[in-house]
């Protein structure tokens, strides 16, 4: 049987329902990851680079070339991924997966 509250409920325990019912809640994380990947990646590589999808853990950035993959996969991956961890608290990133991408 369901609990009866004695009072009414709090605005932000509604509207928190809504959001995740509505699924508004993902683009405010998408904007957060984007935000983050922008930070740590820096000035350098942030306009051949974006946030692809997060999923399990893995944040998926899609790379306009093959040898800047490399590159990052090679020499800053471990960097980019403490970065991300230190700038995105609560959120569990596991791994960092690279792939050419078009846009």
């Amino acid at each position: 049987m369901a609990e009866s509250n004695s009072g009414p409920e709090n605005l932000s325990d509604v509207l928190g329902r809504l959001f995740v019912a509505r699924g508004w809640g993902r683009v405010s994380e998408r904007s957060r990851l984007e935000t983050a990947w922008g930070e740590a990646i820096g000035t350098e590589f942030a306009g051949q680079t974006r946030v692809g999808g997060f999923k399990r853990g893995v944040l998926e950035i899609e790379v306009r070339s093959a040898v800047l993959q490399q590159e990052l996969t090679q020499y800053h991956k471990r960097r980019l991924l403490a970065d991300l961890r230190v700038k995105l608290p609560g959120q569990s990133i596991t791994d960092l997966k690279f792939r050419s991408g078009v846009w």
